[in-house]
């Protein structure tokens, strides 16, 4: 036989390096293909940060004179900072996720992805990742606003690197399950109502802008398997100065990062129906 034309069979362990490979380099494709839509509408980076901006003006610095909530060794701002950040990726990748979808669907490109050869996972996660990399940028509008509140931030590189490590998983668990509603409700309209009736039902029940101690009962089971919540108490674990984490860092990245992989693995199966 001509060299090249019989390829040599793997074993098991080099299948599976090269599929994480294929299925990483794939990825990476979807998500330069969607960074490269922030080229036509910059300034919507911006807009995302409006709302964050409101919350630590306004709610925090109001809450913070009331001193109406417990929060330790804190004050009010520094303690809902972490919260206000996690609830600026949970919008972006809620609103943003699903939406591209249908958008994509309706112009006939979900079409063209899916008689491709790329792995639905790859679509999923490409999708995912791009949406982590937009709400970087809100790294930077809420690092910025709580420098000028007087926020005791803890700028280490350290804690700045595990800062963007979280709000990637957090931005890739909310963005995956705004892709499985997008699957599901196929209309723009009604994942608009979808999306916000969501949003802020997870937003409050997590720890962002008061202790799960303070929560009733039934609110404090949903909380423990709200992701939100971990998401948050990583970044309050690493933001601050005097900040620390109920969980720990590692046990809040596993259960971000094991949610990210369930999530995926749904919406994988789902993403056909897209085009149905």
């Amino acid at each position: 036989m001509l060299n090249g034309w019989v390829e040599p069979r793997l074993n098991r362990r080099e299948s599976f390096i090269y599929a994480i490979a294929e299925l990483a380099s794939k990825s990476l494709v979807i998500a330069e293909l969607e960074v490269r839509k922030l080229r036509h509408d910059p300034y919507d980076l911006l807009i995302r940060g409006v709302q964050p901006a409101l919350w630590l003006l306004i709610f925090g610095q109001v809450f913070t004179r009331t001193r109406a909530i417990p929060t330790g060794n804190l004050s009010y701002l520094d303690f809902m900072t972490p919260g206000i950040l996690a609830q600026s990726v949970l919008f972006v990748a809620i609103l943003t996720g699903g939406m591209t979808l249908i958008w994509e669907r309706d112009l006939g490109i979900v079409h063209k992805l899916l008689a491709s050869p790329i792995p639905r996972a790859a679509m999923v996660l490409g999708k995912a990742l791009a949406c982590g990399i937009r709400s970087l940028s809100q790294i930077v509008i809420i690092y910025g606003l709580a420098l000028l509140l007087g926020v005791n931030l803890n700028l280490h590189p350290l804690a700045l690197l595990q800062v963007v490590v979280i709000v990637l998983l957090g931005a890739g668990c909310f963005c995956v399950f705004s892709l499985i509603i997008g699957c599901l409700v196929k209309n723009r309209e009604r994942f608009t109502g979808i999306g916000q009736l969501l949003t802020m039902p997870l937003f409050f029940a997590s720890n962002a802008i008061y202790p799960i101690s303070l929560m009733p009962k039934w609110l404090q089971i949903i909380s423990h398997i709200n992701p939100l919540t971990y998401q948050v108490d990583a970044l309050r674990g690493t933001m601050l100065v005097n900040g620390s984490s109920l969980y720990g860092f590692g046990l809040d990245c596993t259960i971000l990062l094991l949610t990210l992989i369930s999530l995926t693995i749904i919406c994988g199966r789902l993403y056909p129906r897209v085009a149905m």
